[in-house]
């Protein structure tokens, strides 16, 4: 055989290779049977958050007739190589939840634009055709816990304590304490207090240590807004009989009963379904806003088992009331909440 004839064999057996391969890559969704592969941050473990995002990933893939895959990680360096994994296994759709991913999901997503991307709870500043983002309004049910806090405080002092001095965070304490404003316009109004620190968003000691600080100058009702810290704030007001703190992104009352008042939790598990859904129908937009219209997000005393909840708000029925109708004048247009990542500072 001459050399051209190797050469032209090669290049065909090369050309039979590479389609064997992307075959097997796109066999999901030939067979209309899609695999949805959900990377996360960090380890799942007892993170309810993060667990909610392989919750929805698992129900809207079974929901599909699909596969579902879960790749935990551990820091920047397993993030970015998961989402090259998931991709390189022909996901149809790879799931990835916080803003840990905003500067590595489009690097990996322009090596594979064949392969559609969707972020949870935040959006990369640059975008590519095969990114998808689903965004909270977290500040429209920051507004309503701090409505709860008001309504139920018996010193007439509210405040919130944060993870970060950033403008994110702001949509939970700005708005939290323009809510009790809103019902309660005498209501006082403590100072924005920071978990800061080296690891903020994970430091219950510095959590105790600022809840502490806040609870001493009479206030009685805090929202909690720092993750992994916040078991810390809880941990304060078993010192301040009367006191009560507010969680987020999940039902924490359970976390430490008898010391949380409800939470502003985030329906990750929604989104995530929704957003799958919709990429793989087509009809999906590229940033998709999630608020208390869409039912993206929620107080825990909204639930139907809001007695079976363990927060003290189950004992507030009149309170719930008036907050729910309140929820229904911001759907409806009638009050509307200021974003604070909009405000100047």
């Amino acid at each position: 055989m001459t050399t051209r004839g190797l050469l032209r064999n090669a290049a065909l057996a090369l050309a039979t290779m590479t389609a064997t391969l992307t075959a097997g890559a796109q066999a999901f969704s030939a067979d209309g049977k899609p695999l949805v592969i959900y990377v996360s941050s960090n380890p799942v473990g007892v993170n309810d958050f993060l667990m909610l995002g392989k919750i929805g990933t698992d129900r809207i893939a079974k929901e599909l007739g699909g596969t579902s895959k879960t790749f935990e990680s551990t820091d920047p360096t397993t993030q970015r190589q998961n989402l090259e994994a998931a991709a390189k296994e022909g996901a149809d759709v790879v799931v990835a939840i916080t803003f840990e991913f905003n500067d590595i999901l489009p690097q990996v997503a322009a090596q594979y634009p064949n392969v559609k991307f969707l972020q949870i709870d935040s959006c990369p500043s640059k975008m590519l055709p095969n990114i998808y983002c689903a965004v909270f309004r977290e500040y429209e049910t920051n507004f309503l816990a701090g409505a709860e806090a008001a309504l139920t405080s018996e010193t007439g002092k509210v405040g919130a304590i944060g993870a970060l001095d950033i403008p994110f965070i702001h949509r939970y304490n700005d708005a939290f304490l323009a809510g009790a404003k809103h019902v309660k316009p005498e209501i006082e109004t403590a100072a924005n207090l920071w978990i800061g620190g080296d690891n903020p968003f994970s430091d219950p000691a510095r959590g105790q240590q600022r809840a502490t600080v806040m609870l001493s100058e009479d206030v009685d009702r805090v929202l909690a807004a720092a993750s992994g810290s916040n078991g810390g704030i809880f941990k304060a007001m078993a010192d301040f009989p009367g006191a009560a703190a507010f969680g987020v992104d999940i039902n924490q009352c359970k976390q430490s009963p008898g010391h949380v008042m409800d939470n502003v939790e985030k329906l990750t598990d929604v989104a995530v379904e929704t957003g799958v859904r919709d990429i793989l129908k087509g009809t999906r937009g590229q940033v998709v806003a999630l608020g208390l219209k869409e039912n993206g997000m929620t107080l825990t005393s909204f639930k139907p088992d809001v007695d079976k909840s363990e927060c003290l708000i189950a004992k507030y029925p009149e309170v719930i009331d008036k907050v729910k109708a309140l929820k229904e004048e911001i759907i409806a247009g009638k009050v509307v909440v200021a974003d604070p990542m909009k405000l100047d500072k």
